[in-house]
């Protein structure tokens, strides 16, 4: 007999505090069932990469499955379906797109399982009104990015496409606004350029970009030098941004630094950082 009536709908509480925390995790649905097993059909639990199991989908004996699976899914964004069985078996089933697991102990049991994995929304914060910065802004939501722009007295009309707007870029602001870490996109064009990076910097990005020539993004990491940042901040900088595609106009531009962004957000090692390379996009102004 399954235990529902034990845990409710903690599990779904607890996905919510996980979805407010932008953490992800995967549902965990319970499809069929052999006995002896003690889930039943319909039970659910939430499950997160770190083996955190909130919710009833049978005893420990299914659990280094589940886990192991949910890491997968949380990997590559895509669902599975699984089949527990009590004999040794760790492989797709030939007739079916199940992929099929043994038992962790002896107690016997079949059961079925539906994990969906379900990952926050990457966000992406854009510094700068020039050319690339709204054509960027009208590029990433279309790959699924929701996009914050953060410029000196930008208005939230000029970037439909936007999440939100904000017109201060104060360090103190964006770090308020927009919290710490995520992907950030420096595309000033010459206009309060400095300001622009003391703004990224204070959010401790996981990559920074700074659409600009090599030689302009060292002029300006060394006065961020002299302003008292330390050189693994300022090393942050990735410039020239982009993928070496000959972009020229702003839109192929952004479509360039985009691409690294992505290739950022699928862990893709083949993604240089800060590789000052001549050939990458750039703007000198």
């Amino acid at each position: 007999m399954g235990m529902p009536t034990v845990y409710g709908l903690e599990w779904l509480a607890h996905a919510e505090r996980l979805r407010t925390r932008r953490q992800p995790f995967a549902f965990v649905t319970v499809l069929r069932v052999i006995a002896p097993t003690s889930a039943r059909p319909g039970d659910k639990a939430v499950v997160t990469a770190d083996g955190q199991i909130h919710g009833w989908i049978g005893g420990g004996c299914a659990q280094p499955a589940v886990i192991k699976t949910v890491r997968q899914a949380l990997r590559d964004g895509q669902p599975r379906q699984i089949r527990i069985l009590p004999r040794a078996a760790d492989a797709v089933a030939e007739d079916s797109d199940i992929a099929e697991f043994g038992m962790a102990c002896h107690s016997g049991g079949t059961l079925e399982l539906f994990i969906e994995p379900v990952l926050p929304v990457a966000r992406l914060l854009v510094v700068g009104d020039a050319p690339v910065a709204r054509a960027l802004v009208g590029l990433a939501p279309r790959v699924g990015f929701s996009v914050s722009v953060l410029a000196f007295g930008a208005r939230a009309e000029d970037f439909p496409d936007a999440s939100e707007v904000w017109a201060d870029d104060s360090p103190q602001t964006v770090r308020a606004l927009w919290g710490h870490r995520g992907f950030v996109v420096v595309a000033t064009q010459g206009r309060r350029d400095l300001p622009a990076l003391l703004a990224a910097l204070e959010v401790e990005p996981d990559r920074l970009w700074f659409v600009a020539s090599a030689r302009k993004a060292a002029v300006l990491k060394a006065q961020l030098v002299e302003k008292g940042l330390s050189d693994t901040q300022v090393n942050r900088i990735e410039a020239p941004a982009g993928e070496r595609i000959g972009a020229q106009t702003p839109e192929e531009i952004a479509l360039a630094v985009l691409a690294s962004v992505v290739a950022a957000r699928r862990r893709d090692p083949a993604t240089p950082a800060g590789d000052p390379a001549s050939d990458a996009p750039h703007e000198e102004n």
